[in-house]
């Protein structure tokens, strides 16, 4: 079912507007992997605290998303994007007395807030590519508006090292000096702010087709799920939150660690600002496969495709734990090729068929993303105790359970 008095054009138009949410907060989201291994020896930091960055971050998903579902179904879907919009850009603003201060905990405090404004975006703007236009096509849809995320990703690592990093090659004398490291992050999230608010005017003045809860629940969808009294009651929702939690924690672990990976002596001894340019072709990897996977989920089943790249990601993961020099480096950096259409895929068959269910569905999977906050700290605990390297073990069972939820959970 189409939208309200909405046409194909309507759609197309809708869609392409989108696409500068997944950018933007993708590269914010990126941003994290250069801000980790900066703020690490700005404030000489452990790996444990340094992932304190990422549990921020992405435990705002945990405390925020259903507040966030039960507001973007009160005001709309395009109402929660100019909001998320605007919470983001306040986060970024807090940045500037972070670094002023001095202080990790208020940086940690920032993160927050940019991470709540994106969670309200997460589960306007998800959900809002899903349902226009064919459910069985949602699959697809979401991978290509995706892939604009995944371009966020791509870019950012350049732009982090370029603004973050750069001064970073001053060694030790520069690290030192904490105000200095500290102040180099003031430019780019005041830039990043700017963006956002810029954005949410935008937004504010589009004229977008209105989605009604009615038209969320389809004739085929909701003959059933309209008499469930929650979406907790989908298993393929429940099992597909889980499957988003290891995924994200996955993923985010892997980003986060990469720099400190790189420049490992048995990998290639790489200095941060040199290593974390290496981190877009992992976010690089994951756009392209999140545009051919668009198209190729038009013919092949979206589960099979999921539980196929789920595979390839564990041995992946394996070689590069058991491998050294550039050879590890590739086979890690491979992985986002792998990751392209994990998220949204698993998304779109977890939202399928929940009718009137549907912003509660997209509420609880985006606090599944909380898994981003806690994977990569208990991946950092192992850092410190088994080496980075070897770290990297877990990833592994998590995409394990990625590989089961394509084969058999989304059909629960």
């Amino acid at each position: 079912m189409q939208p309200n008095a909405a046409t194909g054009q309507d759609h197309r138009f809708t869609l392409t507007a989108l696409t500068s949410l997944f950018f933007m907060w993708g590269f914010i989201t990126c941003l994290n992997d250069i801000l980790i291994p900066h703020l690490k020896a700005v404030f000489s930091l452990s790996y444990t605290e340094a992932m304190l960055i990422q549990f921020c971050f992405f435990g705002a998903y945990f405390l925020v998303s259903l507040p966030a579902g039960a507001l973007v179904k009160r005001i709309g879907y395009k109402q929660g994007i100019v909001s998320g919009l605007l919470i983001a850009a306040t986060g970024c603003l807090v940045f500037f007395p972070a670094a002023s201060l001095q202080s990790y905990p208020v940086f940690l405090s920032a993160l927050f807030i940019l991470a709540s404004g994106i969670t309200v975006l997460q589960v306007s703007a998800n959900p809002y590519v899903a349902v226009l236009g064919k459910p069985e096509t949602a699959s697809s849809r979401l991978t290509l508006t995706q892939g604009f995320n995944a371009l966020g990703t791509t870019v950012a690592p350049t732009f982090g090292a370029i603004l973050i990093l750069a001064g970073a090659e001053g060694g030790a004398e520069m690290m030192a000096d904490a105000s200095h490291g500290a102040d180099s992050v003031k430019v780019p999230y005041l830039i990043l702010a700017g963006a956002l608010v810029t954005l949410a005017v935008i937004f504010s003045l589009l004229k977008l087709p209105a989605v009604t809860h009615a038209d969320e629940g389809a004739e085929k969808q909701t003959v059933d799920a309209n008499q469930q009294p929650s979406a907790w009651a989908f298993p393929h929702l429940v099992l597909g939150a889980i499957a988003i939690f290891v995924y994200v924690g996955a993923e985010v672990a892997i980003g986060s660690f990469l720099v400190n990976f790189i420049g490992e002596d048995n990998i290639t001894g790489l200095p941060e600002a040199e290593a974390a340019k290496y981190i877009t072709y992992y976010w690089g990897g994951a756009m392209v496969g999140r545009f051919i996977g668009a198209a190729v989920m038009q013919k092949i089943a979206a589960g099979s495709v999921l539980a196929f790249n789920s595979v390839c990601a564990c041995v992946l993961l394996a070689i590069a734990v058991l491998s050294d020099g550039y050879t590890a480096m590739w086979a890690l950096l491979a992985v986002g090729l792998c990751n392209s259409i994990m998220f949204p895929t698993i998304f779109s068959l977890a939202i399928h068929r929940l009718g009137i269910h549907t912003s509660q569905g997209a509420g609880i999977l985006c606090l599944a993303i909380v898994g981003g906050a806690l994977i990569p700290l208990l991946q950092g605990v192992l850092a410190d105790n088994i080496g980075v390297q070897l770290a990297y073990v877990m990833p592994i069972a998590c995409y394990l359970y990625i590989a089961f939820y394509g084969v058999k959970g989304c059909r629960a």
